[in-house]
C-alpha cells in the first residue's frame, strides 16, 4: 500500500501543532510581559527564522532519515507539549524568564523546520518533485490554518492554555508512534526502540495532562502574593481571585482589577460624579464593562434609577458576580435587582445597535488599554458612537488609568474624549491598591464640575472630597499640547504609550 498520502497527514498534524505552540508562547508572553504586539511580533519572527535554521540543519543529516524524522517529531512533542507549563512555572521563579521564552520558541521552531525537508527526502523516490513539493506545502499551510482556528475557538476556551499545550504534545507523540508503522520498511531494527521512546513520551505527557491543575496552582501561588481561591480560563481572559487578610482580589490576565478592602473608593469615585453632574436624576443608566457588578451596586444607591444596562464581553464575569459568594456579598447581589439587564457583547459593536438618546448617564469601566482590542474602546470613534445613544445633557464617567504613573496616557484619553465632541472635566482619587487613579467626567454641553453629591452616607465620597478631586497638582497636570496625541482607531497611539509608561514601574 502506498503510505505517502498518510505521511502527508503527519505534515498536517505537525504543522497544526507547531503553530499552536507558537500561539501559546505568544499568548503567555503577552499575559506575563505585557506589550502583546511586540511579544507576538518577536515570537513569530523568531519562530520563522528558527524554522530556517532547522531547514539548513536538515542538510547535515545523511543517514537514517526515517529514524531522525520520527526522533524530531518526538522532540517537538515533548518540548512543545510541556512548553506552556515550563513557561508559566519559570516566569514565577526565574528572573531570566525571557531567555527561557525565546529559547523554547527557537528550539521548537528549529525542530519543526527540520521535519519537512527530511520528509521530502524520504518521499523523493516515490513522487515526482513537483507533486512532492505541492502536496507537502499544501498540507503544511492547511495545518497552519487548522491550528489558527482551533487554538482560539475550541481548545483554549475548553481546555485552557496549559492543557492545550500538553494535548497537542500528545497529538505530536501519537503521530510519531503511528509513523513507526508507516515507515517500518525503512526503519530497520531500530523500530522497537523507537516505539518504546514514543510510548514513553505519550505516557509522560499523559501524566502531565492529569497534573495540569496542580502545575497551574503551583505557578499561580508563586505569581500572586496571596493564595488563589478561584481561577477560571474563559475565551477572553484568565480570571483569578486571591484571598488576603484585607479581603479578596480579582486579577484578569495577571492584572489587578480590584481589592475588596478598598474597591469602594474606586467605584464611588467612578459612579457618583456622573449623577452629581447630570441636569436631572438619571433614570436609564448604561454601564460598559464592570461585569463584577460593583459599579452597578453604586448606581442602585441613587434615587430615581429605573433601568441599568450592563454590557460586558465576557459572560463569565457577570456569572461569577451572581454565583461566587464573596463577590455576590461585595456587590450586594446587584444582578438580582430586576432593574438590571446584562448584555454579553462587544461594547464597540453594541453601541451601534442601542436606541439613540436612550441613556441619561453612562459609566465606562473598561480595563486599561494595554492591547489593541481594548485600545479601540478608548478611540475617538468609540466616543463618537457613544454620543449617539446618550440623552441630551447626559453625564458620562470614564476610568482613564493613573495620571501619576501614566500621565501621557491619561491626558491622551482626555483629549480623545474632547475630540469626540464632549466637554470634559478630569478628576482623580486615591485608591490604596492602585495609588492615584484618574477619571473623566464628560457631557456634550458646557458644565461646571459638580460640588454636591446626590446621595449621602457613602464610605469615601462626601461633598468636600468631590470638589477636591477636580484639582490636579503639578506632577499630574496636563502636559503641553504637542506631548499627547488623540487616540484614533488607525494609530492606537494610546496603547503604545501606555505600555511604555507602565513598563517603567514594573
Amino acid at each position: 500500500m502506498d503510505r505517502v498520502p498518510l505521511l502527508f497527514l503527519n505534515v498536517l498534524v505537525v504543522a497544526t501543532c507547531g503553530l499552536v505552540y507558537e500561539l501559546l508562547a505568544g499568548t503567555l508572553a503577552s499575559y506575563v510581559l505585557g506589550d502583546s504586539v511586540t511579544q507576538f511580533s518577536l515570537i513569530i519572527g523568531l519562530y520563522l527564522s528558527a524554522m530556517g535554521v532547522g531547514a539548513w540543519l536538515s542538510g547535515k543529516i545523511e543517514r537514517n532519515l526515517a529514524m531522525r524524522f520520527l526522533d524530531v517529531e518526538l522532540g517537538v512533542a515533548i518540548i512543545g507539549g510541556l512548553s506552556a507549563p515550563i513557561l508559566l512555572l519559570s516566569f514565577a521563579r526565574l528572573s531570566w524568564f525571557p531567555v527561557v521564552l525565546y529559547g523554547l520558541v527557537f528550539v521548537i521552531g528549529t525542530l519543526v523546520g527540520l521535519e519537512l525537508p527530511i520528509l521530502m527526502r524520504i518521499c523523493q523516490d516515490r513522487l515526482s518533485f513537483k507533486d512532492l513539493v505541492s502536496r507537502i506545502l499544501t498540507f503544511d499551510y492547511l495545518g497552519a490554518l487548522v491550528g489558527s482556528l482551533l487554538f482560539p475557538l475550541v481548545f483554549v476556551p475548553k481546555l485552557g492554555l496549559l492543557k492545550t499545550s500538553v494535548f497537542f504534545g500528545l497529538c505530536n507523540a501519537a503521530v510519531a508512534l503511528w509513523g513507526t508503522w508507516l515507515l517500518a520498511d525503512v526503519l530497520g531494527a531500530g523500530v522497537r526502540l523507537l516505539r518504546a521512546r514514543a510510548l514513553f513520551v505519550i505516557a509522560l505527557l499523559g501524566f502531565a495532562f492529569t497534573q495540569v491543575d496542580l502545575i497551574e496552582g503551583l505557578a499561580e501561588d508563586d505569581l500572586f502574593p496571596d493564595p488563589v481561591v478561584l481561577s477560571k480560563t474563559t475565551p477572553y481572559q484568565r480570571v483569578v481571585f486571591t484571598q488576603s487578610k484585607r479581603g479578596f482580589n480579582l486579577y484578569l490576565n495577571g492584572n489587578l482589577q480590584f481589592s475588596s478592602g478598598d474597591e469602594y473608593r474606586y467605584h464611588e469615585a467612578l459612579v457618583h460624579p456622573a449623577f452629581a453632574a447630570a441636569p436631572a436624576p438619571p433614570r436609564h443608566v448604561l454601564v460598559l464593562g464592570g461585569g463584577d457588578g460593583l459599579a452597578v451596586r453604586e448606581i442602585l444607591k441613587q434615587p430615581g434609577v429605573e433601568t441599568v444596562d450592563l454590557v460586558d464581553l465576557d459572560p463569565a464575569m457577570p456569572a461569577l458576580a451572581r454565583g461566587f459568594r464573596p463577590l455576590v456579598e461585595l456587590n450586594g447581589d446587584a444582578f438580582a435587582d430586576p432593574r438590571v439587564t446584562a448584555h454579553e457583547a462587544d461594547a464597540f459593536i453594541w453601541v451601534d445597535t442601542a436606541p439613540a438618546g436612550r441613556f441619561d448617564a453612562a459609566i465606562i469601566d473598561f480595563p486599561d488599554p494595554n492591547n489593541f482590542a481594548l485600545g479601540k474602546l478608548y478611540t475617538r470613534l468609540f466616543y463618537q458612537k457613544l454620543r449617539r445613544i446618550l440623552a441630551p445633557g447626559a453625564a458620562v464617567t470614564i476610568q482613564c488609568t493613573s495620571p501619576l504613573y501614566a500621565r501621557l496616557s491619561y491626558w491622551s484619553i482626555i483629549r480623545t474624549i474632547e475630540a469626540a465632541g464632549f466637554r470634559v472635566h478630569p478628576y482623580h482619587a486615591t485608591v490604596p491598591s492602585f495609588g492615584i487613579w484618574g477619571y473623566a467626567l464628560a457631557r456634550t454641553v458646557p458644565f461646571d464640575p459638580p460640588q454636591r453629591l446626590t446621595v449621602t452616607g457613602l464610605r469615601f465620597l462626601n461633598d468636600r472630597e468631590l470638589a477636591s478631586m477636580f484639582t490636579f497638582p503639578a506632577d499630574m497636570a496636563a502636559p503641553g499640547a504637542d506631548a499627547v496625541e488623540i487616540n484614533r482607531l488607525d494609530n492606537q497611539w494610546l496603547v503604545r504609550t501606555y505600555e511604555t509608561e507602565w513598563r517603567r514601574w514594573q
